[in-house]
């Protein structure tokens, strides 16, 4: 009988090993996908479902041995949670690591704020003179809408609260007065849209969220108006609006760390605008971001395994049976 394991869909660092190891060697499998997942499911105890990554119902069924799964970070929309919790198995996850996403917000938000990529360019292509044709812009005096308070977003408003502005949010979860304490005026949504200068956004992909930025929520900003999303990219109903909203000037700029489908087909006409900003959904790895959540997951799932509870569990209603 092969030895019981945990196994991965994709690396993971050495330090999320290295406690796993106290239960169960670690394997890594040679795909993400579920085929491949399949393959290695014999005798495993623990799956860790990393990047692109798949826990399905086919997946649970198929590994009776399963007692845990693992999520590093806080997406987990890649696994099948109602599978996994008729089963009683755990979705450990990871929320600390949203300081670094905020920090990259912050720095998309700055980044097309001060046009960077365009004052490199004209730097670099000898094209001093053009420093006379574009003026960058400021956060200073001017709106910034947050959507979705939470974790990162919270963070974010800390972030910016050195500059000289105004910040809304959007959360139907959090109170005015939860809003109150980090300065923020809590609004509704549209009015959000339609006030702020810049919008960051920070929710999860439900049914709710998806594609609520979309053509219509576009054409009611501010002329001009600065769009990152950080979030899932299914909550922007596609890069269309987009790459339309830029065209026309609605839109003076877009960040992207996620996207609808990922990785992207960079043949889509967003890609050759020098105002659309990418980075490839890794703004919120960063080195002390990923030890964070790498230690954190993987000593939930040992917790699990050896018959404690975990500190983050999506479905912790699984330990009342």
């Amino acid at each position: 009988m092969t030895e019981m394991r945990i196994v991965a869909t994709a690396p993971i660092d050495q330090v999320a090993i290295d406690i796993l190891q106290e239960v169960a060697p670690v394997e890594t499998s040679p795909g993400p996908d579920e085929e491949s997942m399949l393959k290695y499911l014999d005798s495993t105890i623990g799956i860790v479902c990393r990047g692109e990554g798949i826990v399905t119902r086919r997946m649970i069924e198929a590994c009776p041995t399963l007692q845990v799964i693992g999520r590093p970070g806080v997406g987990y929309d890649s696994v099948d949670v109602k599978a996994a919790t008729e089963r009683n198995i755990p979705l450990v996850y990871a929320p600390v690591g949203g300081f670094a996403v905020a920090e990259g917000a912050l720095a998309l938000l700055l980044t097309l704020i001060k046009k960077i990529p365009l004052c490199d360019d004209a730097v670099k292509s000898g094209q001093w003179q053009k420093r006379y044709e574009f003026k960058s812009g400021d956060m200073t005096e001017h709106t910034l809408g947050i959507v979705g308070l939470g974790r990162i977003g919270s963070q974010l408003a800390r972030l910016v609260q050195n500059f000289s502005m105004t910040v809304l949010a959007y959360d139907p979860i959090v109170t005015p007065d939860e809003a109150k304490e980090l300065g923020i005026e809590l609004v509704e949504l549209d009015e959000l849209i339609r006030k702020s200068d810049f919008i960051s956004l920070h929710v999860p992909l439900t049914g709710q969220t998806k594609g609520m930025i979309n053509r219509e929520s576009i054409a009611t900003m501010k002329k001009g108006a600065i769009l990152v999303n950080l979030a899932r990219g299914g909550v922007v109903e596609n890069l269309d609006v987009l790459a339309d909203g830029l065209a026309s000037g609605q839109l003076a700029g877009v960040g992207l760390d996620v996207f609808p489908v990922e990785p992207p087909d960079i043949s889509h006409r967003i890609f050759k605008d020098p105002r659309c900003v990418c980075a490839p959904h890794l703004l919120g790895t960063s080195e002390l971001a990923m030890e964070r959540i790498f230690r954190t997951m993987a000593t939930g799932m040992v917790a699990v395994l050896q018959g404690n509870l975990p500190e983050y569990c999506v479905n912790p209603n699984v330990f009342e049976s």
